[in-house]
């Protein structure tokens, strides 16, 4: 035990004992210390800026400003956001939340904290879109070990960014300083969606048949899935820095990982008001295998010929470095595909025309087929 520089006051209390009941028992002294009372401790010697706090909300009062639509009834600061749902006849409200991962890690390394909000508003917007809702507002939770208002405003220019581009409001959030819990420059970023849909234009996957065409819309990257495991190839068994030029790819290590995970709200819109969508399935953790089951009816399966795309350079080369086994390659990584769209066959040839108008680059990654038993939902062929 430490002992105080200034002397303490010592008090001591000897309770009375009766010796007919205990007379083997000691006498007992409690001692108190009276710690000095010269020195103020306030909440910044414990880990928390105030001050900090306050320079980063009016930060991002001003960018969550630019993203509001007519539905945002209340400013940045109120306990809580208020939202005025117009324009349904029969509306459904459609939510999701989910978290940008050790991809952080990366933005943390790098010292590029302006990408990975618009990863976290772009991949909740995917989750509801492909249920055929549009987004109408987000919020997002920001924690970190110490608040640095400059890196709190560029992971929220991103998440801003996301949201114009999404036609949603960032509507709040909350910023959280947690020393002890987080390491000093450590952050976690996690959001949260609301989206609406008529409830007659809900895509639930229960007009999918078998013969329908699987059109897969390519990916940008990793998108979100499977950093742990990229960091671990790339950092620790090859050895490469954020700045190490990956020749098959074209890019250094920090800007292939850090590539955005983009969204496919528009092409899934289009689709859907040309009549053309039964279902969709946002390619995110557990990859084609663990997700196109999420969008399938009961006894239908999905036949996948990866012979019809080129794999981006990127997974190979987390995979030669790996030696990863296939399965296990197929539930990490995405594969080059980010959104997988089942449309009738007889009218494929019409929505890959409407999606090319958009600028996509859509594909034929397989079809639809009843599932046999005893065999997987998805067969690799």
């Amino acid at each position: 035990m430490s002992v105080p520089e200034s002397p303490p006051r010592i008090t001591t209390v000897c309770p009375r004992i009766s010796p007919r009941l205990s007379p083997n028992l000691p006498i007992l002294t409690f001692v108190y210390w009276d710690l000095p009372t010269d020195k103020q401790i306030r909440y910044r010697d414990a880990g928390v800026n105030i001050d900090e706090a306050g320079r980063a909300v009016s930060s991002i009062r001003k960018l969550a400003r630019q993203t509001f639509t007519r539905g945002v009834l209340t400013d940045i600061g109120t306990f809580g956001a208020c939202y005025q749902l117009a324009g349904f006849r029969k509306p459904i409200l459609v939510s999701s939340a989910d978290g940008v991962g050790t991809k952080l890690k990366i933005a943390i390394l790098t010292g590029r904290h302006d990408t990975v909000g618009e990863d976290l508003v772009n991949h909740c917007v995917n989750d509801i879109a492909v249920q055929g809702a549009a987004p109408l507002f987000f919020l997002d939770y920001f924690a970190v070990g110490k608040l640095d208002a400059r890196v709190a405003a560029a992971v929220v220019s991103g998440i801003a960014r996301g949201c114009r581009q999404n036609g949603c409001a960032l509507i709040g959030g909350e910023t959280a300083e947690m020393p002890g819990l987080y390491a000093e420059s450590e952050y976690d970023l996690a959001g949260f969606i609301v989206g609406a849909a008529e409830r007659s234009r809900l895509l639930t996957g229960a007009r999918i048949r078998a013969g329908d065409v699987l059109l897969a819309l390519p990916s940008t990257g990793l998108h979100t899935n499977g950093y742990s495991l990229a960091r671990k190839l790339l950092f620790d068994t090859a050895g490469y820095g954020p700045r190490t030029l990956l020749p098959e790819v074209g890019a250094t290590v920090g800007d292939a990982l850090l590539a955005v995970h983009r969204s496919y709200l528009k092409p899934i819109r289009a689709l859907m008001a040309a009549g053309l969508l039964r279902g969709a399935a946002h390619i995110t953790g557990g990859g084609i295998t663990d997700n196109t089951p999420r969008m399938l009816p009961a006894g239908l399966a999905a036949a996948i010929d990866t012979a019809r795309w080129r794999i981006p350079p990127l997974f190979e080369v987390l995979r030669r470095i790996g030696n990863i086994p296939l399965d296990d390659y197929r539930r990490t990584f995405n594969l080059g595909v980010g959104m997988i769209l089942a449309v009738p066959p007889r009218r494929a040839a019409r929505a890959e025309t409407v999606l090319a108008k958009l600028g996509e680059s859509p594909f034929r990654a397989g079809e639809v087929i009843p599932q046999k038993r005893g065999y997987s939902r998805v067969e690799y062929r």
